[in-house]
């Protein structure tokens, strides 16, 4: 029964919260946390890892194979968990925009399922990923060469258009989720299981950035969380548990990227692959070129 002068508050869908002021502190979100670094490394991490490792006759070129049943539940499963984690937020976020991010996350991540699933039997076939689709000794020769055309276009649906659909909304709810992870208790600490899953949450993050090519968004979302540190700590509060296990996670991500471009800074093949101002190589470009030709 709610008093005479009482307005009953909608609920909203899906449990997001709106216009709802959260002042509790929360938890750190092991579970949440742990579930997403594991599926992450798993379902998109090990996806290229398991096409290699099983016999190619479990699963014949013309149909899905294992990476692709790998990729169609990480669509699935990654969107959940991050629904999940924006449910918990301490503050009200815009329903609105976690809507959007994630349709567009799964339309983005669902047309790298398709360029990834052909660009992998392409490797079957002798496709080198260190050299550009007009380079490549198997492509060059297609006649009629307007074919050419059409792998160049399957190629920017696979690295670029859905890489960008894919990861822009994927940092934007992290961002958006950070946001709200801000308290006055002071003393913040991440707890030993966060310490835990830093390093594989880092080194994934790692990969995400130099296999996904999109550093400048990277770096993007990594300068607006530390603005938006710098913002809050102008009203007297800090990060909590979990918006430092981002933060950190963050940082250690920036640190691997820079050691893996010192490490590749005089490689003229890649050089040659990724110009322009900011050289970030892509890992399975290093391993087409380094790893399995000595192998």
């Amino acid at each position: 029964m709610l008093p005479p002068n009482a307005k009953a508050m909608p609920s909203t869908p899906g449990g997001l919260k709106e216009n709802v002021p959260q002042k509790k502190t929360q938890h750190f979100h092991s579970d949440l946390w742990f579930c997403l670094t594991l599926q992450n490394w798993i379902l998109d991490f090990g996806r290229p890892i398991v096409m290699i490792i099983l016999p190619l006759e479990w699963f014949p070129l013309n149909k899905p194979s294992a990476g692709d049943y790998f990729h169609m539940a990480y669509n699935v499963i990654t969107p959940f968990l991050m629904l999940k984690l924006i449910e918990r937020s301490p503050r009200a976020l815009s329903r609105s925009a976690v809507y959007l991010c994630i349709i567009t996350f799964v339309m983005g991540a669902s047309i790298h399922l398709v360029g990834d699933s052909i660009n992998h039997r392409l490797i079957l076939s002798g496709y080198q990923l260190h050299l550009s689709v007009r380079e490549n000794p198997i492509i060059k020769d297609l006649k009629p060469a307007s074919l050419i055309d059409s792998f160049e276009l399957l190629y920017y649906y696979d690295e670029q258009l859905g890489h960008l659909m894919w990861y822009i909304p994927f940092f934007i709810i992290l961002f958006i989720y950070f946001t709200g992870c801000f308290t006055k208790a002071k003393e913040q600490r991440i707890p030993v299981s966060g310490w835990l899953l830093l390093g594989p949450s880092a080194l994934y993050y790692w990969y995400l950035v130099t296999e996904g090519q999109i550093t400048e968004l990277f770096l993007l979302t990594s300068l607006a969380m530390v603005a938006m540190v710098i913002y809050q700590q102008r009203k007297g509060l800090t990060p909590d548990s979990n918006g430092l296990f981002l933060l950190c996670s963050f940082c250690v991500t920036a640190l691997l990227v820079v050691l893996w471009v010192v490490y590749l800074w005089n490689d003229p093949v890649l050089r040659n692959k990724y110009p322009g101002l900011i050289y970030v190589p892509e890992p399975w470009s290093y391993y087409t070129l380094h790893v399995k030709k000595n192998g």
